[in-house]
Protein backbone atom coordinates (compact mmCIF):
# COMPACT_ATOMS: atom_id res chain seq x y z
CA UNK A 1 0.00 0.00 0.00
CA UNK A 2 1.18 3.35 -1.45
CA UNK A 3 1.92 5.83 1.45
CA UNK A 4 -0.87 8.63 1.43
CA UNK A 5 0.61 12.44 1.40
CA UNK A 6 -1.25 12.98 4.82
CA UNK A 7 0.91 10.07 6.23
CA UNK A 8 3.58 11.68 4.87
CA UNK A 9 3.21 14.96 5.69
CA UNK A 10 2.28 13.98 9.76
CA UNK A 11 5.43 11.29 9.69
CA UNK A 12 7.82 14.78 8.59
CA UNK A 13 6.45 16.90 11.17
CA UNK A 14 6.90 14.21 13.78
CA UNK A 15 10.23 13.46 12.97
CA UNK A 16 11.02 17.78 12.83
CA UNK A 17 9.79 17.27 16.21
CA UNK A 18 11.98 14.52 17.57
CA UNK A 19 13.52 11.95 15.38
CA UNK A 20 12.55 9.07 17.29
CA UNK A 21 9.10 9.59 16.65
CA UNK A 22 7.51 8.05 13.48
CA UNK A 23 4.35 6.47 12.08
CA UNK A 24 3.70 3.30 10.40
CA UNK A 25 0.47 1.76 8.71
CA UNK A 26 -1.76 0.11 11.28
CA UNK A 27 -1.57 -3.52 11.03
CA UNK A 28 -3.80 -6.49 12.47
CA UNK A 29 -0.71 -7.71 14.62
CA UNK A 30 -1.54 -4.06 16.12
CA UNK A 31 -5.01 -4.65 17.62
CA UNK A 32 -3.84 -5.53 21.47
CA UNK A 33 -1.86 -2.44 21.62
CA UNK A 34 -5.20 -0.61 20.36
CA UNK A 35 -7.69 -2.27 22.89
CA UNK A 36 -5.16 -1.36 25.45
CA UNK A 37 -4.97 1.99 24.51
CA UNK A 38 -8.27 2.52 23.94
CA UNK A 39 -8.40 0.92 27.63
CA UNK A 40 -6.29 3.03 29.27
CA UNK A 41 -7.77 6.31 27.25
CA UNK A 42 -11.53 5.74 28.53
CA UNK A 43 -10.08 4.23 32.17
CA UNK A 44 -11.67 7.56 33.90
CA UNK A 45 -14.78 7.04 32.55
CA UNK A 46 -15.50 3.87 33.80
CA UNK A 47 -14.29 4.73 37.66
CA UNK A 48 -17.47 5.48 39.14
CA UNK A 49 -19.06 2.08 37.27
CA UNK A 50 -19.42 -0.48 40.16
CA UNK A 51 -17.86 -3.32 38.10
CA UNK A 52 -15.24 -5.34 38.28
CA UNK A 53 -12.10 -4.76 36.95
CA UNK A 54 -12.49 -7.62 34.23
CA UNK A 55 -15.92 -6.73 33.69
CA UNK A 56 -14.97 -3.16 32.72
CA UNK A 57 -11.60 -4.50 30.43
CA UNK A 58 -14.44 -6.91 29.03
CA UNK A 59 -16.90 -3.75 28.64
CA UNK A 60 -13.95 -1.80 26.84
CA UNK A 61 -12.23 -4.40 24.76
CA UNK A 62 -16.19 -5.35 22.78
CA UNK A 63 -16.19 -1.22 22.83
CA UNK A 64 -12.98 -0.82 20.56
CA UNK A 65 -14.24 -4.05 18.84
CA UNK A 66 -17.19 -2.00 17.56
CA UNK A 67 -15.68 1.33 16.87
CA UNK A 68 -12.66 -0.47 14.67
CA UNK A 69 -15.45 -2.15 13.39
CA UNK A 70 -17.46 1.08 12.28
CA UNK A 71 -14.34 2.79 11.30
CA UNK A 72 -13.30 -0.09 8.69
CA UNK A 73 -16.96 -0.15 7.38
CA UNK A 74 -17.73 3.40 7.24
CA UNK A 75 -13.99 5.39 6.48
CA UNK A 76 -12.80 3.33 3.33
CA UNK A 77 -9.47 4.84 2.18
CA UNK A 78 -8.33 6.00 6.26
CA UNK A 79 -5.07 6.34 7.19
CA UNK A 80 -4.79 4.38 10.44
CA UNK A 81 -1.87 4.78 11.35
CA UNK A 82 0.33 3.99 14.93
CA UNK A 83 2.68 6.48 16.25
CA UNK A 84 5.76 5.14 17.37
CA UNK A 85 8.95 6.50 19.33
CA UNK A 86 11.89 4.27 17.68
CA UNK A 87 10.25 0.87 18.01
CA UNK A 88 7.76 1.36 20.64
CA UNK A 89 3.85 2.06 20.19
CA UNK A 90 2.65 4.98 21.42
CA UNK A 91 -0.36 6.00 19.93
CA UNK A 92 -2.78 5.99 17.35
CA UNK A 93 -4.08 8.62 14.70
CA UNK A 94 -7.09 7.87 12.04
CA UNK A 95 -7.91 10.41 9.45
CA UNK A 96 -9.50 10.21 6.15
CA UNK A 97 -9.22 12.71 3.03
CA UNK A 98 -11.81 13.66 0.86
CA UNK A 99 -12.55 15.81 -1.87
CA UNK A 100 -14.60 17.76 0.58
CA UNK A 101 -12.60 17.50 4.03
CA UNK A 102 -10.27 15.61 5.74
CA UNK A 103 -11.65 14.18 9.07
CA UNK A 104 -9.35 13.46 11.89
CA UNK A 105 -11.79 10.06 13.28
CA UNK A 106 -8.92 9.43 16.06
CA UNK A 107 -6.32 10.16 17.94
CA UNK A 108 -4.85 9.10 20.87
CA UNK A 109 -1.20 8.52 22.88
CA UNK A 110 -0.29 7.15 25.98
CA UNK A 111 -0.25 8.11 29.30
CA UNK A 112 3.37 9.05 29.39
CA UNK A 113 3.22 10.20 26.31
CA UNK A 114 0.72 13.14 26.19
CA UNK A 115 1.43 16.56 27.03
CA UNK A 116 4.23 16.42 24.96
CA UNK A 117 3.46 18.16 22.24
CA UNK A 118 3.12 15.31 19.47
CA UNK A 119 -0.60 15.38 19.57
CA UNK A 120 -0.48 19.41 18.33
CA UNK A 121 1.80 18.73 16.22
CA UNK A 122 -0.16 16.34 14.40
CA UNK A 123 -3.34 18.25 14.47
CA UNK A 124 -1.82 21.51 13.10
CA UNK A 125 -0.25 19.71 10.17
CA UNK A 126 -3.68 18.03 9.77
CA UNK A 127 -4.63 21.89 9.00
CA UNK A 128 -1.76 22.50 6.90
CA UNK A 129 -2.52 19.98 4.93
CA UNK A 130 -6.48 20.85 4.64
CA UNK A 131 -5.78 24.13 4.03
CA UNK A 132 -3.47 23.17 0.89
CA UNK A 133 -6.07 21.19 -0.16
CA UNK A 134 -8.52 23.75 0.85
CA UNK A 135 -11.16 21.82 2.39
CA UNK A 136 -12.42 21.38 5.78
CA UNK A 137 -10.96 19.71 8.80
CA UNK A 138 -13.21 17.90 10.98
CA UNK A 139 -13.66 15.66 14.29
CA UNK A 140 -16.04 14.58 17.27
CA UNK A 141 -14.95 15.03 20.64
CA UNK A 142 -16.72 14.57 23.77
CA UNK A 143 -17.53 17.56 25.31
CA UNK A 144 -15.68 16.84 28.19
CA UNK A 145 -12.49 15.48 26.96
CA UNK A 146 -9.51 18.08 27.69
CA UNK A 147 -8.42 18.03 24.22
CA UNK A 148 -11.38 20.73 23.44
CA UNK A 149 -9.11 23.28 25.03
CA UNK A 150 -6.76 22.26 22.40
CA UNK A 151 -9.00 22.12 19.61
CA UNK A 152 -10.32 26.03 20.56
CA UNK A 153 -7.02 27.14 20.37
CA UNK A 154 -6.15 26.15 17.38
CA UNK A 155 -9.19 27.71 15.87
CA UNK A 156 -11.72 24.63 15.62
CA UNK A 157 -15.38 25.70 16.05
CA UNK A 158 -18.87 23.91 17.12
CA UNK A 159 -20.83 22.75 14.29
CA UNK A 160 -23.09 20.47 15.86
CA UNK A 161 -23.46 18.88 19.30
CA UNK A 162 -24.44 15.57 18.58
CA UNK A 163 -25.38 14.06 22.30
CA UNK A 164 -22.31 12.70 23.51
CA UNK A 165 -19.82 14.63 20.68
CA UNK A 166 -19.59 18.22 19.66
CA UNK A 167 -18.63 17.75 15.57
CA UNK A 168 -15.88 20.59 15.09
CA UNK A 169 -15.09 22.12 12.10
CA UNK A 170 -11.48 24.17 11.25
CA UNK A 171 -11.30 26.68 9.86
CA UNK A 172 -13.99 28.87 11.36
CA UNK A 173 -15.92 29.83 7.75
CA UNK A 174 -16.60 26.14 8.06
CA UNK A 175 -18.80 26.19 10.39
CA UNK A 176 -20.45 28.90 9.39
CA UNK A 177 -21.16 26.91 6.11
CA UNK A 178 -22.43 23.82 7.74
CA UNK A 179 -24.50 26.19 9.57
Amino acid sequence: MAESSIARALTQALNIQDSTLGLRPELDADYSFIADLYAEVRHDELAPVPWSDQAKREFLDAQCRLQHDHYIKHYLGADLLVITRGERSIGRIYARTTAAEIRLMDIALCGDERNKGIGERLVRTLQAEAAKLAVELTLHVEPTNPAQRLYQRLGFRLIENRGVYDFLGWPEAAAERIS
